[in-house]
């Protein structure tokens, strides 16, 4: 419960002065339903505390006031969203900035602000034709990283434990390090050999695991070691993707990474850095949480890895797989759709109230922080019939797709970093289900933990079995 304290407070921190970290102003109360201060200096931070993580404070608070409700962080008025309906009159469609995107350049003190209407959908478009080329170019480098996990799997015995998330964290952060980065440093032989040692890998994860907790309450600075490590590992990362924009430049490669496509554009070094850095780091931890919670649902309900299994039959065979095949996987990506849904696996967003807007009767003050309370939203029964139910065949209906989609996880308004995860997933998931049976550890309960990114509290273990 001390963890979940320490990271409930810390999130909050990191959220509030993410989104406004450019713009400090006092706040005043605006009828919106909720609960005050409980206490003047904190605000509601005690309960949430309480709550265990603000997902569950949120859950809380929806539950005792409706779906626009307002609580206190500190001095300064928060007001969380909580059904499609509400959230259909506070989205914009034509807002192109990522909340999470947000967030991590103000967790990583990065200060470049977020640009014109213009200068945001320009980076959109060099982030979709970043995910699309790399996506593309490395598709043998994915299958190959998939396959080389089977492999490993299928030398296990039936009775084998295998520790998924540790698994899953290894893939990802192969697959995006070399998606992003590439594996070219043909001018300097001692970076090639400490990328060759997994050094990347192991500095994105000190960054990562710092994002969150106890960077902005201080108690980062108080560990002077804590501090050390983390600033050596973003050091080490900033300077290994300074040197890869820096050879990429000017010249052609037979292998498209992300990098390309921002060095391609009409950005500085700087922009070209801060990005690549965001997308990774989001990218890694994303997919990583994806698979794992794919798998893990699978592993619970033989039905749908049955049906899933009889769809990759049809239409891979005998056949390689190939990009165009992977196209066709309509039912797994309503696995993957329904995956997100049932984990939550972004389960709060956040945006700043550029003008005085109006949702249902509440007029919402010009910046005030308004949270998008996703998982709320994705389990909110009116919406989603039976919600606590892995079922992905509700995704067959078209109007829950685009419900679905206005909610940011699929279609125009889907983040790149999720677009990538869920190819990656969808060719793992294509892989490995082709050859074996994914099974639950008898007697496992998985409990989850809410964070940036939801993840579950102590290794997920599975076992599989060879199908042939």
């Amino acid at each position: 419960m001390l963890d979940f304290a320490i990271f409930a407070v810390t999130f909050l921190l990191a959220l509030v002065a993410a989104v406004l970290y450019l713009y400090p102003a006092s706040r005043q109360a605006a009828g919106i339903p909720g609960i005050t201060p409980t206490e003047e200096k904190d605000g509601n931070l005690p309960d949430i505390v309480k709550s265990g993580s603000l997902h569950e404070f949120l859950v809380n608070l929806h539950e005792g006031y409706g779906p626009v409700v307002s609580f206190w962080f500190g001095r300064r008025l928060v007001v969380s969203l909580g059904t499609v309906d509400v959230l259909k009159q506070h989205i914009n469609p034509n807002k192109t900035s990522d909340p999470f995107e947000t967030m991590l350049k103000s967790l990583l003190r990065y200060q470049s602000d977020g640009g014109n209407v213009n200068e945001n959908h320009m980076r959109k478009k060099l982030y979709e034709s970043g995910v699309t080329n790399s996506l593309q170019s490395n598709f043998a480098l994915l299958l190959k990283l998939s396959e080389e996990l089977l492999d490993k799997w299928l030398s296990y015995p039936d009775s084998q434990h295998v520790p998924l998330c540790q698994h899953m964290l290894g893939f990802a952060m192969k697959s995006v390090t070399q998606m992003v980065m590439g594996s070219t440093f043909e001018d300097d032989q001692e970076v090639i050999h400490f990328q060759k040692n997994h050094g990347t890998m192991f500095f994105y994860f000190q960054v990562w695991s710092e994002i969150g907790k106890g960077f902005l309450d201080g108690s980062l600075d108080k560990s002077i070691t804590r501090k050390k490590q983390y600033e050596d590992a973003l050091m080490q990362l900033e300077y290994i993707l300074k040197k890869i924009i820096k050879e990429r430049k000017g010249r052609n490669f037979s292998q498209h990474i992300f990098i390309d496509s921002l060095v391609q554009g009409n950005l500085n070094d700087q922009q070209i850095l801060e990005d690549s850095m965001i997308f990774s780091l989001a990218s890694c931890i994303i997919t990583a949480k994806l698979c794992t919670w794919a798998i893990c649902f699978l592993t619970t309900s033989e039905e749908v890895q049955k049906k899933l299994y009889e769809e990759i039959d049809q239409v891979l065979g005998k056949d390689p797989i190939t990009p165009e095949k992977i196209e066709q996987l309509r039912y797994c990506r309503q696995v993957l759709c329904e995956t997100v849904r049932t984990a939550k696996l972004t389960p709060v967003s956040a945006r700043l109230q550029d003008i005085e807007g109006k949702v249902d009767k509440f007029i919402i003050p010009r910046e005030t922080l308004v949270l998008y309370a996703l998982g709320v939203v994705l389990q909110d029964p009116s919406t989603w019939p039976l919600p606590h139910k892995f079922d992905p065949d509700r995704f067959d209906d078209e109007s829950v797709m685009k419900t679905f989609s206005l909610l940011g996880f699929s279609g125009t308004q889907e983040c790149p970093e999720l677009r990538f995860a869920y190819m990656v997933t969808t060719v793992l998931l294509s892989v490995l289900v082709r050859r074996l049976h994914l099974l639950s550890v008898e007697g496992q309960v998985i409990e989850t933990k809410y964070e940036l990114v939801t993840s579950s509290k102590e290794e997920a273990w599975i076992t599989v079995s060879k199908r042939y």
